[in-house]
């Protein structure tokens, strides 16, 4: 399910490009050109999180999140602020005012998508994961399938682990590398090969799929009649 993101900006033309570049990024986007219609929208689509801008044309982005921040329903919900203003002593007022991150003129989309994504994790932290009969618990560390905890090395969990966090999107072996053994393993992309072999040995040569000349995924894992 995607996660709604509200963007207060004035500048159409920058509202555009967010709404644009979040949609593209999978995210449900509402917009507010201004802070009274930022109320509104906040009342109307209870976003995951938002999106503000430093100077609006009825107030400051800043008064404004002081004032979000007193309201119970709204204390722990994310913030990103963006602005022209790069000073060091411009970043700690916002950061004191109640923002969870802040991003200054110009950025890359790339950038803010990675930084949304990561306020999302850090303030709405997964406890599991569910893809078809298989269960990643991540508070207690475990890799359940068919009601069976599975006996797993570190490395196995921390694979099925990520795959299990993006089910349905294909990875590389090099991504797989990169985002489970850090860029600073040294082996080769064969071992990738080897552990998923090994975790399809326990959840069905099915669950795990290769994608021809793009890499691996995950789908939804059905333990058979006969196991149940």
């Amino acid at each position: 399910m995607s996660e709604n993101v509200l963007i207060i900006e004035d500048d159409i033309a920058v509202r555009d490009l967010l709404s644009f570049h979040l949609s593209q990024a999978g995210f449900q986007v509402h917009e507010a050109a201004h802070l009274q219609e930022a109320w509104e929208q906040l009342a109307q689509t209870k976003p995951s999180v938002i999106v503000l801008d430093w100077m609006l044309p009825d107030g400051s982005g800043v008064d404004w999140l002081r004032r979000l921040r007193t309201q119970p329903s709204s204390m722990k919900l994310p913030v990103l602020m963006l602005t022209a203003r790069a000073s060091e002593m411009d970043k700690v007022s916002g950061l004191n005012a109640g923002a969870d991150d802040y991003l200054a003129k110009p950025f890359s989309s790339a950038e803010l998508v990675a930084r949304l994504r990561a306020l999302l994790r850090r303030t709405n932290p997964e406890e599991q994961y569910v893809v078809g009969d298989l269960i990643v618990d991540i508070d207690q560390g475990i890799v359940r399938y068919d009601s069976k905890d599975l006996n797993l090395t570190r490395r196995e969990y921390d694979l099925i682990a990520f795959l299990a966090a993006n089910p349905g999107r294909v990875f590389s072996r090099s991504d797989l590398l990169d985002k489970v053994w850090g860029e600073d393993f040294l082996g080769t992309e064969r071992t990738v090969d080897q552990h998923i072999a090994q975790i399809r040995s326990v959840i069905g040569t099915n669950a795990i799929e290769t994608v021809r000349g793009r890499g691996y995924r995950l789908v939804a894992p059905e333990s058979s009649p006969a196991s149940r």
